[in-house]
């Protein structure tokens, strides 16, 4: 990757964290629907212990530079505040409907974010180009340390599933893309609870699905805010901080910080 890549990627990535946003709607959203337990305060004791799973965020294995790439080919200087807006409003409406008591899809999140974007931004988008841009998210990329990260968890026997908010079927379509279905276990989307995280519903679908307690599966964030309502979940939580993304302020910290799959291999480790 190139410096001006890694600028731009990282400029497009660090949209993921809305600090305001955050402390108002995703403070209140965990605190009015799940208790403070020992330990997610931040506060109490880290040990790893044993860990048998692991949950991913979608984004930590996909990488979602080459939509806004597209976006920049597709629409030229005009698309980096598209970009911005299409981003921030893909996760604050996910996060309002879930508020709410609401659902529409992370699919159909994503295309009413995409034409509120065009629309603050006065951008005409043709659908031709709507659509391109729109399926792009069923062909992400993986990042380069993915596979690497992938064999070494599957050979240290840890289970591995997804906990996202990406529908199954983009989900499944990335995976084929890239043909790495064979790690996963189990593709939990958040459509199966109809509730987006970090509702609490949404991160219980892990220990009710692999049947194991909470301090012995890792999540494993993209967002500093994912990272956050795991904690709040009781999840013991590793953030990837792929961007490089300020942490957020909302009372609680992951565990683990790292850039990469070998930091979470490394913190699985100790």
């Amino acid at each position: 990757m190139t410096k001006k890549e890694f600028i731009s990627e990282k400029k497009h990535t660090n949209v993921f964290s809305r600090r305001g946003f955050i402390t108002t709607t995703v403070a209140g959203l965990i605190a009015a629907q799940i208790p403070l337990t020992a330990g997610a305060s931040g506060k109490g004791p880290r040990s790893n212990g044993m860990k048998k799973a692991v949950l991913f965020d979608g984004f930590v294995i996909f990488n979602p530079a080459p939509v806004f790439a597209l976006a920049s080919e597709l629409l030229g200087a005009k698309s980096d505040e598209l970009v911005a807006l299409w981003r921030t409003r893909q996760f604050e409406y996910s996060w309002l409907l879930t508020a709410a008591g609401q659902y529409r899809d992370f699919w159909q999140v994503t295309e009413d974010a995409l034409t509120y974007a065009a629309a603050k931004t006065g951008i005409v988008i043709p659908a031709g180009y709507k659509a391109r841009l729109m399926n792009a998210y069923l062909n992400l990329d993986i990042w380069p340390d993915v596979v690497p990260g992938l064999e070494t968890l599957k050979n240290m026997n840890i289970s591995l599933s997804f906990l996202s908010n990406f529908t199954v079927d983009m989900l499944q379509s990335s995976l084929k893309k890239n043909n790495i279905g064979q790690y996963f276990d189990h593709l939990l989307s958040t459509d199966e609870v109809r509730a987006f995280k970090p509702g609490p519903a949404a991160y219980q679908m892990g220990t009710r699905t692999l049947k194991l307690p909470k301090n012995e599966i890792v999540f494993a964030a993209f967002g500093g805010w994912d990272a956050c309502g795991a904690k709040f979940f009781g999840y013991p939580t590793f953030w990837v901080n792929r961007g490089d993304s300020t942490a957020e302020e909302l009372g609680v910290s992951a565990d683990g910080v790292g850039r990469s799959l070998p930091d979470l291999i490394a913190y699985i480790k100790k």
